[in-house]
């Protein structure tokens, strides 16, 4: 078992804590640079839908996890900065300042959703958002003019000041490194000031709201980041298909990024992506499965569905911490074994939201 000794502060918001960071993680992402090379273009696109995913779950798990605002209605972002992207490209604008427009529209309609936010909290919340989900794809289906309506519209490759990426293996890296930038990003963001504000509103809004931190600017700018990320996603998503339509980022596409976040794990960055990979991953699971069930399960039509809301069941009941939470206490019972204990990831009562007292 490691243990770590910080003498310094500096040593304290370090992102790679000691050399096994820098070497797993640098192991991965050498793997995943070399991905073209190693795996067929099937599951090159499988790879590129996780790290397109994963940016929209960083957002998400920005807002809900480490901020504690609830979203059903995370879709809507993700189809303005696909349909921003796809308009500007069409346009003739070179992929870059398609993608800062997309993102920047993205934030602006986030603060437009964030600000009437602030006087609900919870279940409302994700009410008042799921609500805003369905104007925003409607508007989708009825502006003809520009999003081609409910015959939705083509999208042109991706241009770099006349470098095009048309093959999968170029627009592979180029999310890649679009994701290792947004991870990044996010990383720094928590360690900061910024995000510890963040994290204080997420556990006691009232003891946040003491210590000095403006919960309107925050609770608003938490919703413009967590926009401006999945308008990024939304984009490269675009992208990826060649052709978008309002039916695909309807409310069913946003339970799919809640249930990615909360399955993964809930306040853990780790748990984006690995929420990402369980969405991408599932429905092929379920379609190799078929075969050895019955006619009257396997051909079912809701067959997905309730294995879906199956697993989000299992996951809220027997490991609230997601597939990360699961991953340290593997890694925990790993370290410790033979001296680990049964009790020690045993759930404890908190007393800290003082909300309670209310």
């Amino acid at each position: 078992m490691r243990f770590i000794f910080k003498t310094e502060y500096a040593q304290d918001i370090r992102l790679a804590k000691h050399g096994g960071h820098v070497f797993w993680y640098g192991l991965l992402v050498l793997l995943l640079l070399a991905a073209p090379w190693l795996v067929p273009e099937y599951w090159l696109a499988q790879l590129t839908f996780i790290l397109i995913y994963g940016i929209a779950g960083l957002g998400l798990m920005l807002l809900s996890g480490f901020t504690g605002q609830f979203s059903i209605g995370h879709a809507a972002f993700l189809g303005v900065g696909a349909y921003t992207q796809a308009v500007m490209t069409n346009m003739g604008l070179p992929f870059p300042f398609a993608l800062a427009l997309a993102g920047l529209l993205s934030a602006a309609v986030g603060v437009v959703v964030g600000l009437p936010a602030l006087r609900v909290k919870g279940i409302y919340l994700g009410i008042a958002t799921i609500a805003f989900g369905f104007i925003v794809e409607e508007g989708f289906a009825r502006w003809d003019s520009v999003t081609g309506g409910n015959a939705g519209m083509r999208v042109k490759a991706p241009d770099i000041f006349g470098w095009s990426l048309g093959s999968a293996e170029e627009f592979y890296l180029l999310c890649l490194v679009i994701t290792v930038a947004a991870t990044l990003g996010i990383l720094n963001l928590l360690r900061s000031s910024t995000g510890r504000a963040f994290v204080a509103i997420r556990d006691s809004e009232i003891s946040a709201q003491s210590m000095g931190i403006n919960l309107a600017r925050y609770k608003t700018l938490s919703f413009a980041i967590s926009a401006a990320l999945a308008g990024f996603a939304g984009a490269l998503y675009a992208h990826k298909l060649h052709f978008i339509s309002p039916d695909q980022f309807n409310i069913l596409q946003s339970i799919d990024l809640l249930l990615m976040v909360v399955i993964g794990g809930l306040g853990s960055v780790h748990g984006a992506f690995l929420g990402a990979v369980f969405l991408i991953a599932m429905p092929q699971l379920i379609s190799l499965t078929k075969g050895y069930l019955p006619d009257a399960i396997g051909q079912a039509p809701g067959l997905q569905g309730l294995v879906y809301g199956l697993v989000l069941i299992a996951f809220v009941l027997f490991e609230p911490q997601g597939l990360y939470g699961r991953w340290l206490k593997v890694r925990t019972y790993l370290q410790t074994f033979p001296f680990y204990r049964k009790g020690m990831f045993k759930r404890q009562k908190s007393f800290q939201k003082s909300d309670r007292l209310r």
